[in-house]
């Protein structure tokens, strides 16, 4: 299991401040779609010269027609990202499309999918999709898995699921993770790193615990030694 800070502060300086003070670890650091619009491609080359060690992962959730979708992964191609994610909704011929595009380059990002929001409680979801959260989580996933993804994003309850009807291999990055007992805020399907890692989740992603701590090296050190 690995860990994934998420940089979802106010500002670019907040951000990086954060990165400075956990600087010395070796983690991945999710840019959302808030700070990639507000920072630009000028932000990722910031954080790789604080650590060039560190893996981003860029959360923009990709989802529009399949050549569209195609032409934007082909351009973060060009940012040197280590992972990527774009919606299963948008099905599997967008899905094929996009990893047919990046088939050509000798090395590419990790590609994930986005199955179900950590934010959807059962009652919302189903109102969208018309399935319940877990049923439709697999659905999902065998579909990214057929259309030759990496693995999902997902909550850690959906996580063993899919992992059952895909492969052991397929990776699931899960958010609102809470790793010792925090509110859980705008997220609605949240756990903790023992249920995570029961649940044979691949990367968490951690924000608030941290970024809201009076001491983020602190934090990202006892998420590491429970991981």
């Amino acid at each position: 299991m690995e860990l994934c800070v998420a940089l979802d502060l106010p500002t670019k300086q907040a951000n990086l401040e954060l990165v400075e003070k956990i600087k010395s670890y070796d983690i991945w650091l999710k840019v959302g779609l808030r700070t990639y619009i507000r920072d630009g491609e000028d932000f990722l080359l910031e954080l790789k010269k604080i650590n060039p060690d560190f893996k981003i992962f860029l959360d923009l959730k990709l989802y529009d027609i399949p050549n569209t979708m195609a032409d934007a992964a082909e351009s973060i191609m060009g940012l040197g990202v280590d992972m990527f994610n774009v919606h299963a909704s948008a099905g599997k011929r967008a899905m094929k499309e996009v990893m047919q595009r990046l088939s050509s380059y000798e090395s590419r990002p990790i590609v994930l999918a986005v199955t179900a929001l950590t934010s959807f409680t059962e009652e919302e979801f189903t109102e969208v999709y018309e399935k319940d959260i877990t049923a439709k989580a697999d659905q999902f996933a065998k579909d990214a898995y057929d259309s030759g993804l990496d693995g999902v994003v997902c909550s850690a309850f959906e996580s063993e699921s899919i992992k059952r009807v895909t492969s052991k291999e397929f990776m699931t990055l899960t958010p609102g993770i809470r790793p010792f007992g925090e509110d859980a805020g705008d997220q609605k399907r949240v756990a903790d790193i023992p249920y995570a890692k029961s649940a044979l989740v691949d990367f968490i992603v951690v924000g608030r615990p941290i970024y809201k701590s009076d001491n983020p090296a602190q934090v990202v050190t006892r998420i590491l030694e429970k991981i």
